[in-house]
């Protein structure tokens, strides 16, 4: 099986992850304490992390069990990937609080990164083009391409 292609709203929105933790950190230099800054710096640099290996485990969840392998296969591996994730992602964040001088609120604000490029990625595509979603054949209010 080949790779899975990303999408182009998926390029998008790993793009503004950069931007969004780019600009939140130079004005959280200027404006704000160094440990304030290095904790955006360090939450941000953690959700995106998370991101690329969520993208990566859905991907590896597709191209795995496309097929007919039997029902219970694909949930007990994406549940294992997934507490897997969730575990390392909690030492990291216990590491990153316990031995680097960071603040806490820096922290949880660059663990946000993800959520608000989500939200800007989605609001200016549609902005952009409000109707696109009714062009297509068999078009819905849920679906963002």
């Amino acid at each position: 099986m080949g790779q899975i292609a990303k999408t182009a709203l998926q390029k998008k929105i790993e793009c503004v992850n950069w931007v969004v933790l780019g600009a939140v950190t130079v004005v959280s230099f200027i404006f704000f304490p160094a440990r304030y800054t290095l904790g955006i710096l360090c939450g941000g640099l953690i959700s995106i992390l998370n991101y690329y290996w969520l993208a990566k485990d859905v991907a590896a969840l597709l191209q795995r069990f496309s097929g007919s392998n039997g029902p219970n296969k694909p949930k007990r591996f994406i549940l294992l990937r997934y507490c897997g994730r969730l575990v390392v992602t909690g030492g990291v964040l216990f590491i990153v609080i316990t031995r680097i001088p960071v603040s806490v609120i820096g922290l949880f604000l660059g663990l946000s990164v993800v959520v608000v490029s989500f939200v800007l990625t989605v609001v200016i595509e549609n902005v952009k083009n409000p109707l696109r979603r009714f062009k297509e054949k068999d078009a819905s209010f849920v679906t963002f391409r």
